[in-house]
């Protein structure tokens, strides 16, 4: 690999690395801090419950940081720009703040993906020749099948912060094509292996935004050429990174949360241009603050120091289920089933071995744990409790959603009152992040369990926000989250000045059949 270097012509130390052990290990410094996070987004959707080819959703895969060639992903025209990583790109930038710590800084860039690998078995003919079958069964009653695998990759990169600041730093970020074969017991056949080449660049540069500050951007992109531009997309994907994703380190730095920056840098960070993927900080839990030691940038959407349950015993490939549940329904699969399974992919024996062998009390600790506990307060004698606790009778007796108020900055707020959203920044969902400073209206008041209290929301620009409301799917805020804006009026039913949000009407039902979803024949 060659590495070039900006106005100074500086050369950079670049390593390729790869491994195919059941976990994929981020080793070096900062980075280990990330690495259990770094392989989850590595393999999130890799192969999904029931783990088996035969299942539809296993037949439409790599769904996360798929960078293609760019003739292919262009053939209709320039993509669109946006964090979403689940869109088709044929490049990822990142771009986040450094703040220097001492003279001398050095940053440290490794770019991870997967590269596919397809996994052929050929059968042995009577004439002695090999030919492609999608299944084979070997003397042993071994079962191995077609399938798509993939080999993790990565490649670090290091360049003095001096040097970005003259001018931008490239080097190579692809891989080799290459074919291993494999002979099955028995003389039944072989597994062939080829994998096609990735050719793939990363650049990266800085510029000073303020004292001891510096914009860094790292853009890593897809340099090769499609076979076909209206190729399937199946077949595009030979020549693709998949699962892309960036850790950026280094010594002598320290990276600015975009989510929560300090006070001073909230222009900065408005600044910052991030496509195809989103940067978080990386670092423990007990660590709180607006700056960290490394920066995850990732084509899924994550908060602050993402970190894996440490009860989770392994990954499942599927981050958006619940362990437990999709635990159990692992260990219900048939014994058909976990034999597809298992001839799919070695990575899907791993998780029913690992399934089928879970010692009791580690199921257990998948039920549930508690982070944290707020202390307990003395009861006063002779007091009455407000209100029943949440697990007695009548404990929602008095409660209404829909015309329940609570003070928001010494304003009523409930149904129909409109408000501001302004989520706050340290711990909010990144989800909420996207609506600060946006309009919408109350639709509920809901007391949780805890005792805390989140307002029911639909965001008035949003071209959905009646379906929604229909439905009952709501954003959920704190009261400290929002800005009132009918200081005049108490909430209730709107005035003139502000109508009523209009509603989608329910659909009626024939009349000469019940409603859906029934069986009495009643409405």
């Amino acid at each position: 690999m060659t590495a070039t270097g900006g106005g100074s012509g500086g050369a950079c130390a670049t390593v390729d690395e790869e491994a195919d052990g059941a976990s994929y290990d981020v080793s070096g410094g900062a980075f280990a801090q990330v690495s259990a996070v770094a392989d989850a987004v590595l393999y999130e959707g890799y192969l999904l419950y029931p783990y088996r080819r035969s299942s539809a959703k296993n037949r439409v895969r790599w769904q996360f940081g798929v960078l293609l060639p760019r003739d292919w992903v262009e053939a209709d025209g320039p993509v669109t720009p946006g964090i979403a990583g689940s869109a088709d790109s044929w490049y990822q930038q990142t771009e986040c703040l450094v703040r220097v710590r001492r003279p001398g800084a050095v940053l440290r860039v490794r770019v991870r993906y997967l590269q596919m690998q397809h996994k052929q078995v050929q059968a042995l003919g009577a004439d002695g020749r090999h030919r492609p079958v999608e299944s084979l069964r070997t003397d042993d009653g071994t079962v191995c099948l077609t399938f798509d695998e993939a080999v993790p990759r990565e490649v670090t990169v290091e360049w003095p912060l001096a040097d970005l600041l003259r001018g931008e730093c490239s080097a190579g970020a692809g891989a080799p094509a290459g074919e291993e074969t494999e002979p099955l017991p028995g003389r039944a056949g072989r597994v062939v292996r080829r994998r096609e080449e990735v050719r793939a660049r990363t650049a990266v540069v800085a510029e000073r935004v303020a004292e001891d500050v510096y914009r860094l951007r790292v853009r890593t992109e897809n340099t090769g050429c499609a076979p076909e531009v209206r190729a399937a997309r199946g077949d595009a994907l030979r020549s693709a990174l998949l699962a892309a994703h960036t850790l950026v380190g280094g010594a002598g730095v320290e990276f600015v949360s975009l989510i929560d920056p300090p006070d001073g840098l909230a222009d900065q960070v408005r600044g910052c241009r991030n496509e195809f993927t989103f940067p978080v900080l990386g670092g423990a839990t007990q660590d709180t603050g607006p700056t960290g030691p490394v920066m995850l940038s990732a084509p899924i959407i994550l908060p602050d120091r993402p970190q894996v349950a440490p009860e989770s015993p392994g990954d499942l490939h599927d981050a958006a289920e619940i362990d437990e549940i999709l635990t159990l329904r692992t260990m219900l699969l048939t014994d058909e089933e976990k034999a597809e399974a298992r001839a799919t992919d070695p990575r899907a024996a791993q998780i029913l071995d690992r399934v089928d062998s879970m010692p009791p009390e580690v199921f257990a600790r998948l039920h549930g744990a508690i982070r944290s506990l707020n202390p307990a307060t003395p009861a006063t004698t002779g007091a009455p409790s407000e209100r029943p606790s949440w697990w007695q009778q009548d404990a929602d007796d008095g409660l209404s959603p829909a015309t329940d108020t609570v003070p928001v900055d010494g304003v009523p707020v409930g149904g129909g009152s409109r408000v501001r959203l302004r989520p706050r920044g340290r711990g909010a969902d990144a989800q909420d992040m996207f609506l600060d400073g946006r309009t919408a209206q109350v639709a509920a008041v809901f007391h949780d369990v805890d005792g805390s209290v989140h307002l029911a929301v639909t965001v008035d620009d949003d071209p959905a926000a009646e379906l929604h409301g229909w439905y009952g799917r709501f954003h959920y805020f704190r009261p400290d989250e929002l800005e009132p804006l009918d200081r005049a009026d108490p909430p209730g039913p709107a005035g003139p000045s502000h109508p009523p949000r209009p509603q989608s009407p329910r659909p009626q039902r024939p009349a000469d059949r019940p409603e859906e979803g029934r069986f009495d024949g009643r409405p």
